[in-house]
């Protein structure tokens, strides 16, 4: 697994979401994932909506994944 293809994931399963993601070692990650749908939803909700993005990935491809989530009201601030 490699951070553009996670980062295509989010994308993807999340219309209108930009995700910047990193991670050298193909199994530990970290993403900044700026979504319209996160408004009125708290961190845990907002970061499950990104897990569901990437399946069964998550504690086997992708070992960990530390998130940033924010809306874009959020990020511009």
């Amino acid at each position: 697994m490699n951070a553009d293809t996670i980062r295509q994931l989010i994308e993807s399963g999340l219309p209108g979401a930009r995700a910047d993601v990193r991670g050298d070692d193909g199994v530990h990650f970290e993403a900044t994932v700026v979504c319209a749908a996160f408004a009125g939803k708290l961190p845990l909700a907002r970061h499950r909506l990104v897990y569901a993005t990437l399946g069964d990935r998550m504690g086997g491809e992708i070992h960990a994944l530390q998130l940033k989530t924010l809306t874009p009201e959020e990020a511009a601030a």
